[in-house]
């Protein structure tokens, strides 16, 4: 493979996000291993995987799933295998990874490890966005980083544009109180851009932390908060998976009196495309939200986003 002087010709990306920025700002030809995480665009689906799952995940209960990443990280045991002997073979002159959850990627401590025993000096570029402006920033470095400038502004700029449109709507009056949670059991409150995402689209976040990780919320905190929208989107499911996790959160103990349930005001997203990966994609969630903040429960919802409480439950 070859490539234009400063361009690196050879891109390994160890974070789903990283893999759908690369392939946006025109470096897809030159990623030559993904993660098994990475499922977007189609093309990067079929390349080399250099990291697996380590923990048992298929099929498991949010709360099992919860407790094996809660033991892993109290033993120190990394959550994602990263073949180190697939990289080697590869001969990457490029590595975009991060540093801002050990839950989302393979650690950044396992990835410098790795990059040790390459041949020469390769560049790492971690990335770690926490609000939308940081997501556009982090394009552009990895335009940068790639070599490919141009399209990453223009990339930009359509993010840019969507959000403005977004944000030119007359918000709802009163604004509708907006539940986001990033994971069913226990309870994790959105964090990160998530807040911002909802303000920008109309409602009010009372439980979200801008600018940091999610955090876990009581069901205390939830019945005191009194939202008239909830919407799931726990990290790393699509929507199938996230609709299937529903009764975490519609079964416990009094949801029927929350103004949501009577309402009928539960969606479910898809959380892994659309708001757990700080990419070009997380427009479309803005674009989700937006729509979800204005939406009467069975009228229609943009693709990525269905109700979640049953007719006979509204």
């Amino acid at each position: 493979m070859t490539s234009a002087p400063g361009k690196p010709a050879r891109i390994v990306s160890l974070l789903p996000s990283a893999t759908e920025i690369l392939f946006a700002v025109g470096a897809g030809e030159r990623v030559v291993a993904v993660t098994h995480e990475c499922d977007h665009p189609a093309e990067a689906a079929a390349l080399p995987k250099v990291t697996a799952n380590a923990l048992p995940t298929e099929g498991a209960s949010a709360a099992s799933i919860d407790r094996h990443i809660r033991a892993a990280l109290h033993e120190g045991s990394s959550i994602y295998a990263l073949d180190a002997a697939l990289l080697h073979e590869l001969a990457p002159q490029l590595i975009v990874t991060q540093e801002l959850c050990e839950v989302c990627a393979v650690s950044y401590r396992t990835v410098q490890q790795a990059v040790r025993s390459l041949p020469g000096h390769v560049p790492v570029l971690s990335l770690e966005p926490g609000s939308l402006d940081d997501i556009a920033a982090t394009v552009l470095a990895v335009g940068s980083a790639a070599g490919c400038e141009p399209r990453a502004g223009q990339v930009v700029e359509a993010m840019r544009e969507r959000i403005g449109v977004v944000t030119a709507m007359a918000p709802p009056e009163p604004r509708p109180v907006m539940l986001c949670l990033e994971w069913t059991d226990p309870l994790m409150a959105g964090g990160h851009w998530v807040p911002e995402m909802v303000a920008l689209a109309g409602g009010v976040d009372p439980l979200g932390r801008r600018g940091v990780p999610s955090r876990e919320v009581s069901w205390n905190e939830v019945l005191a908060a009194q939202p008239d929208v909830v919407v799931l989107m726990p990290c790393g499911f699509g929507l199938q998976r996230t609709l299937s996790l529903a009764r975490d959160v519609t079964e416990r103990p009094g949801f029927n009196q929350l103004p949501a349930a009577a309402s009928g005001r539960v969606v479910a997203v898809d959380g892994s495309s659309y708001f757990n990966r700080p990419g070009p994609r997380i427009v479309t969630g803005l674009e989700i939200l937006a729509a979800a903040v204005r939406a009467t429960a069975g009228s229609p919802l943009p693709a990525g986003a269905a109700w979640a409480l049953t007719p006979a439950a509204v």
